[in-house]
């Protein structure tokens, strides 16, 4: 057995994805969360790999015996996820210069991925590989822009209509991204939660495949593979992990990769989340404040509010109900973490910096977890001695807006 998916409300064994797939991806006990389970085979080699050694195009070439994917020839790729982790010497400077603090910053660049240049690209190109490995039909979801162009791109790759609902607040570039990929998109009359509405009853209707979310399994096993790329690139665990937040797959797939590596390698560390929000869509952050204020009280992790009233621009920030929250603020608080929040206007200041030090030119998203850094400096999460990887977001090929004002 190389895997099944169990149920993490009752405990059931279900399967694997051609059986999650005819149950509407939905244990018998109705449960939508579910998790992927390796049997020993797979741990074996897992503990026998010279991470090192490996060499691939893609994460799902590398890592293909560490994921639920039977066949290679099912593999639809365009070069995602096996992405270069640099050092980014001049943070390095800032941090011993303005704080007194020795550390070493690398950045895990998802702006490279070749399919959308985002860190959906990885979860989308699993996704497509399962779905054609097991004749899916059709597929739709819900998304603010990062999530629709991947997966656009990688279920047309795969011959899989993908049927791309979103808010009227999408960015115009994202608009003709998915218009390329020669899918179907339909923009909401409201905002993000119209538009899931909107996929919802497209999926009862038409019977395709819905989005997962956050917690989709095919979503988390793909991003997981970001600790192998630490073990291969780095040697081992960052002491602090870093990216923007607005569901929260990410740190959700840290954790399920530093369990599973733990099976064949105990010593494995957690790296201490260290998770941004940008102040104009922070609904994360004020629940982790007012639980820091009131030392973490039974409970604390339900006690959230969604925003109301959303300013920001960052459309793939745009998550103002944080229900994640529940399952990403335990994380955060074992691994000794914390959420910081950054200021949007100081965004463009930023990106200048990084294009004068670096000759790069990310999207704001990918900013905030940038700018994130500089502000855990201040408020103290980032130690003497330690080793930080930014999981950095997308580039600003589809944010013209945000490139415009970093270039002036």
């Amino acid at each position: 057995m190389k895997y099944q998916l169990v149920c993490k409300k009752c405990g059931k064994v279900i399967g694997d994805f051609a059986t999650w797939f005819q149950q509407d991806q939905k244990c018998s006990c109705g449960s939508t969360h579910a998790e992927v389970e390796y049997g020993d085979e797979v741990y074996q080699q897992m503990k026998e790999t010279r991470w090192s050694e490996l060499h691939g195009n893609s994460a799902n070439e590398l890592y293909f015996d560490f994921l639920p994917l039977m066949h290679r020839e099912n593999i639809v790729t365009r070069g995602e996820g096996a992405i270069p982790i640099e050092r980014w010497e001049h943070m390095e400077r800032f941090a011993r210069d303005h704080h007194g603090i020795d550390c070493q910053v690398f950045v895990y660049r998802n702006d490279l991925n070749g399919g959308s240049g985002t860190f959906k690209d990885i979860s989308a190109a699993l996704a497509a590989s399962v779905m054609k490995e097991h004749d899916v039909k059709g597929y739709c979801l819900a998304s603010t822009g990062n999530a629709a162009s991947a997966y656009a791109t990688y279920l047309h790759a795969a011959g899989i209509p993908c049927h791309v609902f979103s808010p009227q607040s999408l960015d115009p570039d994202t608009v003709r991204f998915i218009h390329q990929q020669g899918q179907p998109l339909h923009i909401s009359n409201g905002n993000y939660g119209v538009a899931k509405k909107e996929a919802a009853d497209f999926h009862e209707q038409e019977h395709v495949m819905i989005s997962a979310g956050n917690i989709d399994p095919l979503r988390v096993e793909a991003k997981r593979t970001m600790v192998f790329e630490f073990l291969r690139q780095l040697g081992g665990m960052p002491d602090v992990f870093m990216q923007a937040v607005a569901g929260g797959t990410g740190p959700i797939a840290l954790e399920k990769g530093i369990r599973d590596l733990r099976k064949v390698m105990p010593e494995a560390k957690m790296p201490r989340m260290v998770l941004a929000q940008q102040d104009l869509c922070d609904p994360m952050v004020r629940a982790w404040e007012k639980a820091v204020a009131n030392q973490f009280p039974e409970g604390y992790e339900h006690d959230f509010e969604a925003l109301k009233y959303v300013t920001t621009r960052i459309a793939i920030l745009t998550a103002a109900n944080p229900g994640m929250y529940p399952l990403v603020a335990p994380m955060v608080r074992q691994s000794g973490g914390a959420f910081v929040r950054v200021k949007e206007a100081e965004l463009p200041a930023y990106g200048k910096e990084m294009l004068r030090e670096r000759n790069v030119l990310m999207g704001p998203a990918a900013m905030v977890c940038y700018a994130g850094f500089y502000e855990a400096l201040k408020q103290g999460a980032i130690r003497n001695g330690d080793r930080v990887v930014l999981n950095t977001g997308e580039g600003c090929e589809r944010a013209q807006w945000y490139k415009q004002l970093v270039s002036e």
